[in-house]
């Protein structure tokens, strides 16, 4: 990263409150092991947690989109996130950026990723329990017990840049892992002030 776009990248941060807002990803002991949680019926495995307050703040932001949504405003394009970690000399270090739409793929229906979160974990803006989605698809690599077929590349690269060691009962991360996400807005800035209003996909 040249000076200016560390530059700018520090201007958005700041804009953000990123550090303010920011909460642990995962739920973890003081060894940062991430503690597992036994999902399935017929098909037992386990995943990783997820932070508590990591699932409130997704579970509010959601709730932003979808009152949007339902009152017809459509003001908002869906939620940014980042998973990140900390660097005393350069700051915070993205470690992944996506999204997830407020709305679905037909019709301009609600996306099934935001809805039902209190209940349902299988998607979860993207960072759900199931195979596929974020939580799902890095359990399938860290943790044991899960078939090889589910194993990607994505997810090792992931793997291997969070935990000491792996696949294990309980992976212990290198470092403590961050998330952050914000409801963005279709005239929210993004990190290139000069481009004015940024929506959702070109952020990204």
């Amino acid at each position: 990263m040249t000076n200016i776009p560390l530059k700018y990248w520090k201007q958005f941060v700041a804009s953000q409150k990123i550090y303010k807002t920011k909460v642990p990803l995962f739920k973890s002991d003081a060894e940062l092991s991430v503690q597992t949680k036994k999902i399935g019926t017929t098909k037992i495995r386990y995943v990783l947690q997820r932070n508590e307050a990591m699932e409130k703040r997704i579970i509010e932001a959601t709730n932003i989109l979808k009152d949007d949504w339902e009152g017809k405003q459509n003001r908002f394009d869906g939620l940014i996130y980042m998973m990140f970690k900390i660097n005393l000399s350069e700051g915070i270090i993205p470690l992944y950026i996506g999204k997830t739409e407020t709305m679905g793929k037909r019709n301009g229906n609600l996306s099934v990723n935001i809805t039902n979160l209190t209940r349902d974990k299988s998607k979860f803006a993207r960072w759900g329990d199931n195979y596929a989605y974020h939580i799902g698809d890095l359990s399938a690599v860290a943790v044991k017990g899960h078939p090889d077929d589910k194993k990607t590349i994505k997810y090792k690269a992931w793997a291997e840049s969070l935990f000491k060691k792996f696949p294990a009962s309980n992976p212990q991360l290198k470092e403590e892992v961050f998330f952050w996400t914000k409801p963005w807005k279709k005239d929210d800035v993004g990190i290139w002030k000069e481009f004015g209003s940024t929506r959702l996909t070109f952020l990204e």
